[in-house]
């Protein structure tokens, strides 16, 4: 059919954010403009018969606020304990090989902003390996410049439908949330500004921080100017390394790194 089919019957003012394919195997996260998330089985949507349905709430969504993202998540069977331990380990033995005490060191939460339980056990090197093997980061970006990576861990599973959990911290400095979505080692991320500027970066210049961080700055974005985009590029499609950047890029600008103070990257020009 040239005019297309329905593929979701939709309420006045709503629209799709996204279309994927997923397994009973996965889980799907919803991240929100404001700052939330919520992660849950994909075998909590039933299956309609129909593609003109209107579908099941997914997150429960506050005043002025809307869903930016949808992704999926391999899921690991651990539970909340388990988890903590495990990215209490990796977050000390990164912040080891870094030689950085802020480096990754914030503290694991488990729920909405409290800590994950009290002294925990630490994970047998047998189910460590297997932890890390399985382990996903979701790289977050606000509308300001500003993202960070998280372990897919720290986003609990719980049932569809809620408010969910805090994705990234929403404030002045940070502005609202444009993208939240798995990424690799070795990965590289483009962020394009609404005054039609972009930059090109590595996955591992942003650093790994904890869920309800702020995150550190990727791109330095001018007055009045905000990212609108960011795109995910993986390992295989990266290619040759591009030139230094332009003249009239902004993002190689030292930002005020927010808890880490790092450096922002370099822009590319292309």
């Amino acid at each position: 059919n040239r005019n297309g089919k329905i593929a979701m019957k939709l309420d006045e003012g709503d629209n799709i954010v996204a279309v994927q394919i997923s397994t009973e195997g996965d889980d799907v996260l919803l991240t929100t403009a404001k700052g939330q998330a919520i992660r849950f089985p994909t075998t909590d949507v039933r299956v309609f018969v129909g593609r003109s349905s209107t579908g099941v709430r997914g997150i429960r969504l506050g005043d002025q606020d809307h869903v930016i993202s949808s992704t999926i998540l391999r899921h690991v069977a651990a539970d909340a304990d388990e988890r903590s331990a495990y990215v209490k380990q990796a977050n000390a033995i990164r912040r080891a090989m870094s030689g950085d005490e802020d480096e990754a060191g914030d503290a694991v939460v488990d729920g909405d902003g409290e800590n994950g339980g009290g002294a925990l056990a630490n994970v047998t090197p047998e189910r460590y390996a297997e932890l890390s093997a399985a382990e996903q980061f979701v790289l977050t970006v606000s509308e300001h410049g500003y993202g960070k990576r998280t372990s897919a861990y720290e986003y609990r599973v719980s049932g569809r439908g809620g408010k969910g959990i805090i994705a990234m911290t929403v404030n002045d400095r940070n502005g609202r949330l444009v993208g939240s979505f798995p990424v690799e080692d070795g990965d590289q991320i483009m962020l394009v500004t609404d005054g039609g500027k972009l930059i090109r970066c590595p996955i591992n210049d942003v650093r790994v921080a904890g869920r309800s961080t702020q995150g550190v700055t990727i791109f330095n974005t001018g007055e009045n100017e905000s990212v609108v985009s960011v795109e995910h590029i993986p390992e295989e499609g990266n290619g040759e390394e591009e030139g230094n950047g332009g003249e009239e890029g902004n993002g190689g600008e030292a930002g005020d790194g927010g808890e880490g103070g790092e450096s922002g990257p370099d822009s590319a020009e292309i």
